[in-house]
Parts: C-alpha cells; sequence; structure tokens
C-alpha cells in the first residue's frame, strides 16, 4: 500500500519549495538586446518588464518603425532568456525528476 502520509509530506514540502522559487525569480533579472546593443529590455524571470533602453542614435521621427520591430525583437530575447532561467529554476527545485513541461504550472 502507498505511503500516502509521505507522499502528502513531499507534496507539502515541493509546494513550499515552489514558493520559494517564486521569489527567487522575482529578484532574477535578464537582459535581451537588439540591433546589435541599440535597444535593450530587462526584465525579471517572473515574464516582468523592469526596464527599457534605447540608443539615442534611434530617436529619429523617419525611424519610429525600426525602433518599434527593435523593442519587439529586444523584449523577445529577454522573454526567452527569462524562461529559461525559469525553466532552470525548476530542474533544480525537481531535482532532474523529468516532469512534464507544465505539471508545475511554469514553461
Amino acid at each position: 500500500m502507498p505511503d500516502f502520509l509521505g507522499m502528502m509530506k513531499q507534496a507539502a514540502q515541493l509546494q513550499s519549495k515552489m514558493q520559494a522559487m517564486q521569489e527567487e525569480l522575482g529578484q532574477v533579472e535578464v537582459e535581451g538586446s537588439s540591433g546589435g546593443g541599440l535597444v535593450s529590455v530587462r526584465m525579471s524571470a517572473k515574464l516582468e518588464v523592469k526596464a527599457v533602453k534605447i540608443d539615442p542614435s534611434l530617436m529619429k521621427p523617419d525611424e519610429r518603425e525600426i525602433l518599434e520591430d527593435l523593442l519587439v525583437t529586444a523584449h523577445g530575447d529577454a522573454r526567452r532568456k527569462a524562461e529559461a532561467a525559469m525553466q532552470d529554476k525548476v530542474k533544480e527545485l525537481t531535482g532532474g525528476l523529468g516532469l512534464p513541461p507544465g505539471l508545475l504550472g511554469f514553461g
């Protein structure tokens, strides 16, 4: 017969670790860039945008579309890095259990 009490204890420990991991993810920051560094976006591993930097050379009315495209690209780059940081934390938490993606509510 399975040890349900032991399983419940492990589940409670995992939940506690997940809460701690969520707090850590709020502290981890990544930066994505585009246009050779002309545009950068800094965000937390929880996908909250913290800052956007734009090189002054792009502040020309006739280059608005280029700037908009670079912002989208930099945001995408930062998001990929944030998701990778999140996955690393999940792997660290689960100890490489090989759980299916999304099982713990992440990626």
